[in-house]
Parts: structure tokens; sequence; C-alpha cells
């Protein structure tokens, strides 16, 4: 299935001036949430990793061949389209270092492995781009080795397909894995290919994510840590309360979704996460930074400190006594490792432009921009969603979140305004309350804590669900009366 291009893969189904953003509306409550379990890729036989390339030289054609059933139906979806960007990197595998070679016979199956190769979750991967399908992959690996990966392309009848793809197993190294792009969706077929120990069979339309699914299911090992989805926080300017919007969103993950998570505070001279969970650990991210080779889960669970059952905190030292130069490739390592923790990773980011903050936006599988509504704050969003936007053009838009919405006397853009000149419908507009954010920075807690039925804790909420793609559980109700009918 191909996403509607058109169509904001966070689309909540109101305009950004809608009563949403008034004072007294809880429009979010009435907003339809996308099934938690949903798998774009649901509709596609899943793929085989088979280490013996046994295509099979001397084996006739099955005589389901002859007669093919009829294609597998593959009604559109429209939930599925919608989320399809936004879950493909569910608990991602980045490729190992491989080499891949694609034989295309179209021009348009080439743009699409090209912009498929272009996405962050290939980065490691060399990809080769030739023309000449089948015909061509056997006659280039007749005189030189087969990489680790071929993709292949055939718009032949099945039968001169199984015979073409029998020559170049002739010529393919053992342990060579091979994916096949055809023009028909015949299970009959597919199931030949399977048996003849070719990785994949895929049928058009396609789309880039789903060539990036493919090839990354190839080289998933089972074996690996777990990798937990990793969602960062950023303000558009310096005060825009990111931290803050960050700090509550990791606590409802936890504690409205029961969902494990983690808290990273990566500003590490000014960090506020330990005063906004009333926490002083005397280790955190900055000892984690200094020594990322040492990290395994053992010290990685004494560094952490555990604000709640579900919720564990990577404070920052926030004091001035060092410099903090620390590279970008201690902060990659770092990161990554923190991701074996908990379903959910939040990282904080400081207000400053450099090569880690950089790295971390483009390799999260989401982004948060939180932004107050002036022409600063415009100015530096509209550039961090084009950059964004360009280096990653296969992932969901970042979200966008207004904060300190309507402070008396003070001019603001309006929210519809402010939407349509980054091209990003806000997923959520906070109300400007300072007594609330004010009391719960003060006390150490969170806003829920404070005031659960106000509409920046309910906004919370609703953004939390969003980020996590799934419900709260329900809460059970008890009977005024129960208590007074028990057994004795």
């Amino acid at each position: 299935m191909t996403p509607n291009s058109g169509q904001d893969p966070f689309e909540l189904e109101f305009e950004a001036d809608d009563e949403f953003t008034s004072p007294s509306s809880d429009a979010w409550r009435e907003t339809p949430m996308a099934p938690a379990g949903a798998d774009p890729f649901a509709d596609f036989p899943p793929a085989r990793d088979s280490d013996t390339r046994d295509f099979g030289a001397s084996d006739p054609l099955s005589d389901d061949l002859d007669q093919p059933e009829p294609p597998r139906a593959q009604a559109p979806n429209p939930v599925h389209e919608m989320i399809a960007v936004a879950e493909a990197a569910l608990g991602e595998h980045t490729l190992p270092r491989i080499t891949i070679h694609v034989f295309c016979v179209q021009p348009e199956t080439a743009d699409l492995v090209e912009r498929a190769a272009g996405d962050r979750r290939m980065e490691r991967a060399a990809v080769v781009v030739r023309m000449g399908g089948l015909v061509g992959a056997f006659e280039t690996y007749q005189n030189q080795p087969t990489p680790s990966l071929v993709m292949v392309e055939s718009l032949d009848p099945a039968p001169q397909l199984i015979a073409q793809l029998d020559q170049l197993a002739e010529v393919c190294d053992p342990g060579t894995k091979v994916v096949v792009i055809g023009a028909s969706n015949d299970i009959a077929l597919y199931r030949e290919l399977m048996r003849r120990g070719v990785s994949e069979y895929l049928v058009p339309p396609l789309n880039p994510l789903q060539v990036v699914r493919t090839v990354t299911s190839l080289y998933a090992d089972p074996s690996a840590p777990f990798v937990g989805r990793q969602i960062a926080f950023c303000g558009a300017k310096g005060g825009s309360g990111a931290s803050t919007v960050a700090h509550n969103v990791a606590y409802s993950i936890s504690e409205r979704l029961h969902t494990g998570a983690v808290l990273v505070d990566l500003d590490l001279a000014f960090g506020t996460a330990g005063l906004d969970f009333n926490q002083d650990p005397l280790q955190g991210v900055a000892d984690a930074l200094s020594q990322p080779d040492r990290l395994d889960p053992v010290l990685m669970d004494r560094m952490m400190a555990r604000c709640t059952e579900r919720l564990s905190l990577f404070a920052a030292p926030a004091t001035l006594d060092n410099d903090y130069d620390i590279g970008a490739e201690a902060y990659d390592e770092v990161t990554q490792k923190i991701r074996s923790a908990a379903p959910f990773v939040v990282l904080d980011l400081p207000h400053l432009w450099t090569a880690w903050t950089r790295k971390i936006l483009l390799s999260s599988d989401d982004l948060v921009i939180v932004a107050t509504p002036d022409l600063a704050s415009l100015r530096n969003a509209k550039n961090m969603i084009d950059l964004v936007r360009r280096a990653r053009p296969n992932d969901a838009p970042p979200r966008l979140v207004l904060n300190q919405v309507g402070v008396p006397g003070r001019p603001e853009i309006p929210v519809k305004d402010f939407g349509e000149a980054l091209g990003l419908t806000p997923s959520l507009s906070l109300p400007f309350d300072p007594k609330l954010f004010g009391q719960a920075a003060n006390n150490g807690q969170m806003l829920c804590e404070v005031a659960p039925r106000s509409r920046s804790a309910e906004g919370i909420d609703y953004l939390a669900q969003q980020i996590a793609r799934r419900d709260p559980p329900p809460v059970q109700k008890t009977s005024l009366f129960g208590g007074l009918f028990k057994r004795k």
C-alpha cells in the first residue's frame, strides 16, 4: 500500500484554529485513536532468512505454476495508510555494514530503490543500483563475486523468471541473499521462489519504506538486544518549555499508559529533570558519556534513578565543574545502548546546535519540536523542520507543540497561521498557565499530579498516547456499596 503523500500522518482531524486551542475546549477527548498494534506491512508475506542459497538448477516448475491461484486481495486500509510512515520505525534495527546490488528493469523501480537507500535506517549499507534485471545480474556475476544482498527485478512470466533465477543461482556465492521484485501477485510463484531459497518476493505498488523494511528484516538478529522507541524533544528557542513537556510526556507514558520508559536529560550543564522529579542521583548520563564503552545493562541500572516503578531517569549533573567536551560518537553509542533499557526512551535535548544534537534529531524515531507563538520560534522551527524533511524523506514529519499560548498582553502569531507557515498541523496547543506550571516545578511534581483534570495535563496525556500509539488501560469502576456486601 502506498501512503497518501498529501496527507499528514499525524492529522488529528481538526484545524489549527478549531476550538481545540480555546481555553474551554477538550477536543482531544473526541479524537479517535489509531489502533495500537496496527502493522502497515501485515498484507505482505513474511521475510525468510535462509543461509542456504539452493535455487535448484534442475528443479522443474511445479504444476501449480501452470494454473496459478488468483492473486490475494489487498484491499486498501485507510488506517494503515495513515500510520504506515509513522509505524515503520517501531522497534527498528539498522542494517549492518553490507553491500547491496540492485538490478532494475524499470526506471521507476531504480528511483524507488535510490530513495530507499537514502533512508536513515540504511546509512551503513552501500547500495549500487544498475539496470538490466535478472539477465544483467547473471552477466555481472559471471566475472565477479556476489555481494551480501542482490535485488533483481523481472517483468517476465513465471516460467521464464524461474529459468533465469536458476541461472543466477549458479553464479551466486554461498550466503548471498536474493530478493525478487516481480509483476505478478501469484501465491504459487511466491511459494516456488521461497522453496528455491529466495529471501523475499515483492510485488508493486511499492514505496521506499517497504523496501527498507524488507531489507532490514533479512538482517535482524533475534538474539540482539531489544530496541525501544526513541523520542527526541527540542525547543525552537530557549525558554519554550521543551524540557517541561518532555518530562511530563515521559511520566504520562509510564504512569498513564503503564509502559516502561527512560528519560534522558542531555543538557549536562543546566538540566532540570532531577529538579522536576525531586531526584539528586550521584551518577547520571555524564558518567555514561565519559566511558561509553563500559556501559552495560548492570552499570546502566546503577546509574539511573528510579522515579516510579516504570520510569527511570538518566539525570544530568547540572554543574559547571566540567566543560563536557564529549564527541558525537559517545552520544550516539550511549543513546543506542539506552534504547535497550525500555520500550520508550525520551531524550530531553538542550537548545544548542552541535554535531551530536543534529545526529540525534535525524536518527530518532519521533521528533517533537516545542515552540512559542512568536516570530523567532517560527523561524527556528521552520529551519529545523525543513532540515528534517530533507534528511528523512521516508519518515513522518516532526510533531509540533505550541506552548504558552495566550500570554496576556503579548502579541502572538495565531495557531492556524503558525501551522500553515510550517506546512504542519500542530499536534498540541498548551495554554499559558503560570500558576499550574510554577506549582508543579516548585514541588518537584508533574502536571497530572498537581491538577489531573486541567487542560494542560489532559493535553499532555493526549500527546503521550499519540506518540506511544496506544490507548490507556481501562479504569476499573468500583461500586459505592461494593464493600458493604463482601463476604466475611
